[in-house]
C-alpha cells in the first residue's frame, strides 16, 4: 500500500498549475476608461466601441462626432478615478481637441463605468463625449466668416466693397432634361457672361463628378432678380447666398479692380470664427461650447481717386481699339488711375505690364541725353529734312515733311523723327540712351503692393542704325503705360518717384538708385513738352491750360500700322495714354484731352 504525503505538501506540489487563475487580475475601471479614450484619440471608433455597454450606440455616435468635427489631432488623458460605488464608477478626463486653423477646444469631462459580469465597461452615454451632450442631440462646428473688410478710393469712398452674391449651379443628376435647363439658363444668364450658352452648361455639367454641381455664374443680388422668375424652379439648379468683395460701380476698371481684389483678398478676408455647438433632433442650436466670433479686417485705402478712374474709363469708353490710361501724382508717385477699355481687358493689364515701342515719346529720353551731354541747346539750330539715310537706313519724318533748320523745341515740337534719329547717331554714345532712360524711370523694378508692373527696357543699341532708331521711339525700345507715366512724373518731380496704390504699404525699389537730371536740364525738356500742346503736335488741346506732354506713333509688326501715344503731365498730374493700332497719335490727344477736362 502506497505510503500517503502530507497534506500540506500535496497542496504545495498543485499550487503551480493554478496560481495564475486564481490570482489574475481583471482590468480595472481605469484600464477600461484609458483604452476607451486613447482608441477615440487615435480615430478608432469600432476599437472604443468594444470597451462599452452599447457597442452600436456608441461607435454610431462617435462617427458622427469624429465626421462633424473632422479634427487634426485629438489627445483625451484620463485622471485619477474615486474608488468605485458598488458596480459604477466614474473616471474624468482631459480632452484637447485640434480642429485646424489654429481652432483649439479643450474641456473636462468624465466617462461612466459599469461593471457586469465582473468586467468594467464604459457605461454608453452622450455625456461621455462631452458633459452637454444629450440623448437626440448632435455636435457641429460651425466656422462663420466675416464679410470682407471695404477697399476704399484716395477720400474714403468703396471702391470694392462686401456685396450679396448669388452663386447659380446645376446637378446634372437632378435637372432631368439637361439640354432644356441649359437652355433656359443661357437664355437668362448669356446677358452677363457672353461665354455662358447651353453648350457650355451641358459641357461643365457633363464633366462635373456625380455628388457635385457645375457652378454657372455668380450674380450680384440686383441681376439676381432681374432673372429670378426664369430660372428658379428649374429643376436641378440651386441658389447659395454669400458676400464678396465687388466692386461698386462695374465699369470703373473692371480689369485693374479685379487685379486689385486678387492681391488684398487675404488683408481684407478678416479672421474666421468658429463655435462648436449641440443641436437638437431638429436642427436647433442648443449649447455653445466653445469658439470666437469673427474678426473683421481693417479697409484698405488705395491711392486711386474714384474721379481720375472714372474720367480715364470714360475718355476710353468709344475708342475701338485697345487703349489704356495711366495717372500718377509725381510728388508722391501715388498711382491716380488705370484705366483700359473692353479690347484692352481681353489682352490683360495692359496699362501695368504691356510692352510696345514708345515712339516718339521716347524723344522726351532722346532730349535730355543730348542737353545733359550738352550737345544740344533748346533754340539752337537743327536740321529737319523730310528724309534722312543713316548707314543706309532711311528714316522719314511722317509724310515726309520738311522744316529745314528749326531750333530744337520746335524740331521736338513737330515730332522730327529725322533730327531725333541724327542727333542720337552722331552725338550720343550707344550707352547714354540707356542710361538717360534709367534717368527718368525705364527699366525701373517696382514691387508695388496690389499690382504688378512693368517699365519698360532700353536695352544698349549695338550699332548706329539702332542707335537712331532708338532716338525717336523704335528700335528695341520697348515701354508699358505706366513706365511713360513714370517718365512723364520724373520730369515733374525732378527724381524718379516711388509708385504706390495701398496707403501704408511699403514698395520696394529692386534698382540702384540713379543720378537725377541736372535742373537746367528738365526746365528745357518741360518747356519743349509744352510747345508740343501750344504749338506742335497736340495743339488739339491747347485750350486746357498748362498742359505739356509728347506725341508718339510707334510702328510695330511689319510696319503698315502704329500704336497713338499722348504723355504729359498737368500740374502735380502726370499720365500716359495708348490706343493700340491707332495709326497716328491724334486719337490718344484727344482721349488725353476729354480725360483731363474731366479732372480739372
Amino acid at each position: 500500500m502506497p505510503r500517503k504525503l502530507p497534506l500540506a505538501i500535496a497542496f504545495a506540489l498543485v499550487l503551480p498549475l493554478s496560481a495564475c487563475g486564481l490570482f489574475e487580475s481583471k482590468p480595472s475601471q481605469d484600464d477600461i476608461a484609458r483604452n476607451f479614450l486613447a482608441a477615440f484619440a487615435k480615430g478608432d471608433t469600432a476599437a472604443a466601441a468594444q470597451l462599452a455597454d452599447d457597442t452600436n450606440g456608441a461607435k454610431a455616435m462617435l462617427d458622427k462626432v469624429k465626421a462633424a468635427l473632422k479634427p487634426k489631432a485629438v489627445t483625451l488623458t484620463a485622471a485619477a478615478s474615486q474608488p468605485p460605488s458598488g458596480d459604477t464608477a466614474t473616471v474624468p478626463f482631459n480632452a484637447d481637441w485640434n480642429l485646424g486653423d489654429d481652432r483649439s477646444w479643450k474641456y473636462q469631462g468624465s466617462l461612466a463605468m459599469t461593471k457586469a459580469s465582473g468586467d468594467w465597461k464604459v457605461h454608453w452615454q452622450p455625456e461621455d463625449i462631452h458633459p452637454k451632450l444629450s440623448a437626440q442631440q448632435s455636435i457641429e462646428l460651425k466656422v462663420q466668416q466675416p464679410d470682407p473688410a471695404p477697399v476704399l478710393d484716395r477720400d474714403g469712398a468703396p471702391l470694392l466693397a462686401p456685396t450679396p452674391v448669388i452663386g447659380i449651379s446645376v446637378d446634372r443628376k437632378q435637372a432631368g432634361d439637361l439640354g432644356s435647363v441649359a437652355n433656359a439658363l443661357a437664355a437668362a444668364l448669356g446677358q452677363f457672361d457672353n461665354t455662358i450658352t447651353a453648350q457650355s452648361i451641358i459641357d461643365g455639367a457633363t464633366k462635373t463628378p456625380d455628388g457635385q454641381v457645375y457652378s454657372v455664374i455668380n450674380l450680384r443680388d440686383s441681376d439676381y432678380q432681374k432673372v429670378r422668375a426664369q430660372i428658379h424652379e428649374l429643376p436641378g439648379v440651386s441658389f447659395v447666398t454669400s458676400t464678396q468683395l465687388l466692386a461698386q460701380n462695374k465699369a470703373l476698371g473692371p480689369q485693374f479692380l479685379t487685379a486689385i481684389k486678387t492681391a488684398v483678398n487675404a488683408q481684407v478676408a478678416g479672421a474666421a470664427g468658429w463655435h462648436v455647438v449641440t443641436l437638437d433632433a431638429a436642427g436647433n442650436e442648443v449649447n455653445d461650447l466653445a469658439g470666437k466670433d469673427p474678426q473683421a479686417a481693417q479697409s484698405l485705402t488705395t491711392t486711386i481717386g474714384t474721379n481720375y478712374q472714372a474720367a480715364a474709363q470714360a475718355a476710353l469708353a468709344g475708342v475701338p481699339q485697345a487703349s489704356a490710361i495711366v495717372a500718377m501724382q509725381p510728388s508722391t508717385g501715388e498711382i491716380l488711375a488705370v484705366a483700359q477699355n473692353a479690347p484692352a481687358d481681353a489682352q490683360g493689364l495692359i496699362a501695368l505690364t504691356g510692352q510696345f515701342p514708345p515712339g516718339s515719346t521716347f524723344k522726351i529720353v532722346t532730349g535730355i541725353s543730348a542737353l545733359e551731354a550738352g550737345k544740344v541747346t533748346l533754340d539752337g539750330p537743327q536740321a529737319c529734312p523730310g528724309t534722312t539715310t543713316i548707314d543706309g537706313r532711311v528714316i522719314p519724318n511722317e509724310n515726309k515733311f520738311d522744316l529745314g533748320t528749326v531750333p530744337l523745341r520746335t524740331a521736338f515740337a513737330q515730332s522730327c523723327n529725322t533730327t531725333f534719329s541724327q542727333i542720337a547717331a552722331t552725338q550720343l554714345t550707344s550707352e547714354q540712351l540707356a542710361d538717360t532712360a534709367k534717368q527718368l524711370g525705364i527699366g525701373a523694378d517696382f514691387t508695388v503692393p496690389g499690382v504688378t508692373t512693368v517699365t519698360g527696357s532700353v536695352p544698349v543699341p549695338t550699332s548706329t542704325v539702332e542707335r537712331a532708331e532708338d532716338g525717336f521711339g523704335q528700335g528695341k525700345d520697348q515701354v508699358s503705360p505706366f513706365g511713360m507715366a513714370v517718365v512723364a512724373s520724373t520730369v515733374v518731380k525732378g527724381s524718379i518717384p516711388t509708385p504706390s496704390l495701398i496707403r501704408g504699404t511699403q514698395t520696394k525699389v529692386n534698382t540702384p538708385a540713379q543720378q537725377p537730371v541736372p535742373g537746367p536740364v528738365l526746365d528745357s525738356i518741360r518747356q519743349m513738352m509744352r510747345a508740343v500742346v501750344t504749338d506742335g503736335t497736340a495743339k488739339a488741346i491747347k485750350d486746357i491750360p498748362d498742359v505739356a506732354g509728347k506725341t508718339g506713333t510707334a510702328q510695330f509688326g511689319d510696319g503698315t500700322n502704329s500704336h497713338g501715344w499722348f504723355v504729359g503731365y498737368r500740374g502735380d498730374l502726370a499720365f500716359a495714354v495708348l490706343l493700340v493700332g491707332a495709326g497716328t497719335s491724334s486719337p490718344a490727344v484727344v482721349v488725353a484731352g476729354n480725360f483731363l477736362r474731366a479732372v480739372h
